[in-house]
Order: C-alpha cells, then structure tokens, then sequence
C-alpha cells in the first residue's frame, strides 16, 4: 500500500480522535466561568452543586485530550520527518509556546479548581476556572498559529531546503489566522454548550435535580443560539472570504465551481462528479458566491480549470463535508431556537421529546468540527505547506507500509478503548446526577 496514504490515513485517525475532546473543553471551560461566578455571587447552592457536577465532566475530557494529543505531535518526527526539516525552525515555536503558555496554565488552575473546591476562597476558585477557560483557549490559539501557517505561510524564506523564519509576527499573525480562531472559538461555544445541553436533558429525563438541569439547559441554550449565530456570520463568512482571496483552488472546490465565470452561483446541493468535473442534481442560487466571496455579484470567481490538475485537491470529499457543515449549522440554530421558544412557552421542562432531541444532537456539533476539519486539510491538499511542501514529499521515507498498517491497528484499538472508557464513565455520571452538597441530605429522585 501507498506509504504516503497509509501516513495521512493515521495522522487523520489521531488528529480526528484528539479533536473530540478539546471543544468540549473549550466551551464548556467558559460556561462555567458563568456557573461558578453566579454561585460565587449569589450563594444560591444550586448553582454550586451544578458546577461541581460539570466540573467533573470537564476534568474526564480535559484528561483524554492531553492523552490523545500527545500522540499527535509524536508523529511529525516518526512519520512526517521531511515535513519536520522544512518546518522545523517556523513550526516549533508556536508548539513550544502552546506547551509554556497555555498546556501548563490550564493545567495548574485546573488541579486548584477540582480539587481547591472548599480549600480556596470562592474567588480564587472561580479565578482558577477563568484561568482554565483562558489557558484552553490560549492552547487553541498556538494550534491555530501554527496549522493557520500551513495554509497560508507567511514571515519566512527558503533557505537550503528548509524554512527560515524573518518574521515571528508575519509567521504568527498569517493571514487566516485570525479568521480561523474566532471560527474555531464559535465552534468550541456550540460544542459545550450541545454538550451542557444533552446532559441537561439526560436529567430531565431521568428526572435527577430538575432545578438544576432546568438551569444548565437554559444557560446552554441562550450560549447555543447566540454562538450559532456567530459561527455564520461575521466568523463563517469571514473565513470563508479569506479561502477565496488566499486559497482560490481550495475555494473552487469546496463550493463546486469547476468552470472560472463572473456572477458565479453558490451550490445549495450537487452531488461532485469527474471526467469532466460536474455537479449532478445541482441546486444553485446564481450570482451568490461572487457576492459572498468578493462583495460583488458581478465578480469573476476562479474554478478548477483555472489551475493545474496535479495542484487541485479532491473533488468529492471538501464539497460534501463543507456542505455537511454548513446544514448541521443551520439545524444548531434551528434547535436552540426551538427550544428558547419553548422555554418562552414555558413548556421547557416538560417537553420529553424535545429533551431526546437534545441527547441526540448532542454529539452533532463534534461531528460538524470534524467536517471542517476534513474541509481545511483535505481543501489544502496537494500541500502540506501550502504552495511550498507537497505531501507527498512530506513522508519519512525510512518508515515502511508494514509499520503503518501495524500502528494504525494498535492505534485504532487503544482508541476505541478509551473511547469506550470515555462514554463508560460519563454516562455513570450522567446517571448519577449532580450530588448534594456536603452536609446534606440526597434529594429524593422525582
């Protein structure tokens, strides 16, 4: 089998697995900065013993993250060694400075918040918490920096083969970087708050602490709906203006534009098709994609005859999985909104079949970060580094097909593992419910 395939197969295996569990961190690290400044503040024990329940499912993602991650950066030395020469000078500052300035800041405050519960003063406690939210992000920041490089390399020169950096703010500050983070931080938002929300709705129906799960889901859902809308608009467009101005193969592709024309239709479905390029079953808006993209409906927008074949990424897989993306973000706007008007109605609590909905949709938004991962790496391909390094001379080439096919199976079943582990126990928690506060009596199970 084809080294260079059987390579990014595994490195897609481990990335995508690890990318579970930072945005329910991320989002659910800020929401509750909200629930433990409010039981700080107002001393009301409901909001206390909420956060001591979803600190618990914090601290249970937070540690298959760091475990998954580590596996990830082993990689660019065992099976992307040429990559790593090139890189190297450039890619290791900002892994350097995700490790100091935010791995060690998040974990330190997260050790005072699980633990420093009742040890602290209240306002330290809640301070640890905003550290942990502030350090999450920070490390989601120098992750960006550096795959944001990869997509848009900037502040650097080729020199005997390899990357020189002269610019660590070009380098850092590329040009969708920016775009990219506030895209990602949207999305982490949605995440944890679907992620509060289903086990909201797991107490509900289960009937555990429904002052409690009442609370969670109303707060996910206001953060859900507000942060939904985000993600679309300004962040979604945004990014996506920056993939047409920077990345116009990768834009051509993703939105299914195989011939270069002005008043270029925006792709509501199709179904991607080859020889010659085609979209079967196409239902287009004309004259929207130049709008989006340029600001102009009249504006020439480049398709895929505009470049070389051995220079365009794949035609199927950024088409569906943006396309994938873009519906599941219209359905997150759909359910928050639906459920503030019941809520409106007040008919919240009671309302059993929108609570399953809820348990269902939960995963929803993981599904949809791993889509848009797919749409970034994938559109970015024939490149590593994007117009300088091909993948395919990336590869360590004293790694053989054996070793992958070996690493991918023992990969795969440890991954599973854990993964099983990870829903074994959060569903033991989830059954569980929010404990009583210490000194009191365990409510009785409506």
């Amino acid at each position: 089998m084809d080294p260079v395939l059987l390579a990014r197969l595994q490195f897609a295996m481990t990335i995508g697995f690890h990318f579970l569990f930072p945005p329910i961190s991320i989002g659910l690290g800020w929401l509750l900065v909200v629930v433990e400044g409010m039981a700080w503040r107002t001393g009301d024990p409901l909001w206390e013993r909420m956060g001591r329940f979803f600190a618990k499912l914090l601290g249970l993602t937070f540690a298959l993250g760091v475990a998954t991650g580590i596996v990830m950066e082993f990689q660019f030395g065992t099976n992307w060694a040429s990559y790593s020469r090139f890189v190297g000078d450039i890619f290791g500052a900002p892994l350097a400075a995700e490790a100091i300035f935010a791995f060690f800041l998040e974990s330190a405050f997260l050790g005072v918040y699980l633990l420093g519960r009742g040890r602290v003063s209240r306002g330290v406690h809640w301070f640890s918490i905003l550290m942990v939210a502030v350090g999450s992000t920070l490390s989601a920041f120098w992750i960006l920096v550096a795959n944001s490089w990869q997509q848009t390399p900037a502040g650097f020169e080729v020199v005997e083969g390899r990357a020189v950096l002269t610019s660590f703010y070009d380098a850092v500050f590329n040009s969708s970087m920016w775009p990219r983070f506030f895209h990602q931080m949207t999305a982490a938002m949605i995440t944890g708050a679907f992620f509060m929300a289903a086990a909201a709705a797991w107490l509900l129906r289960k009937g555990r602490t429904p002052e409690i799960a009442s609370r969670a889901l109303k707060l996910s859902l206001v953060a859900g709906l507000v942060f939904s809308i985000l993600a679309a608009v300004p962040t979604g467009h945004w990014h996506a203006v920056q993939v047409a101005r920077d990345q116009p193969a990768k834009f051509a592709v993703i939105e299914g534009l195989y011939q270069t024309q002005k008043q270029a239709p925006l792709a509501v479905f199709g179904i991607p098709m080859g020889d010659p390029p085609r979209l079967a079953a196409e239902v287009s808006i004309p004259g929207l994609a130049s709008w989006l993209a340029f600001g102009d409906v009249n504006a020439e927008v480049k398709g895929t005859d505009a470049f070389a074949k051995e220079d365009l990424p794949p035609l199927f897989l950024p088409f569906v999985s943006f396309h994938s993306m873009v519906m599941l973000g219209g359905l997150f706007l759909g359910v928050m909104a639906l459920g503030l008007l019941l809520w409106r109605l007040g008919r919240l609590e009671a309302t059993r079949w929108y609570h399953l909905l809820l348990i269902v949709a939960g995963p929803l938004p993981l599904l949809a970060n791993q889509l848009g991962w797919i749409t970034a790496e994938v559109g970015r391909q024939p490149w590593t580094v994007y117009g300088f390094l091909r993948t395919a001379d990336s590869v360590s080439i004293t790694v053989t097909s054996g070793e992958l096919v070996f690493s991918l199976v023992l990969l795969g079943s440890i991954y599973t593992l854990l993964l099983s582990l990870y829903l074994f126990v959060l569903v033991r928690e989830l059954n569980h419910g929010p404990a009583p506060l210490p000194g009191t009596p365990e409510p009785e199970v409506a």
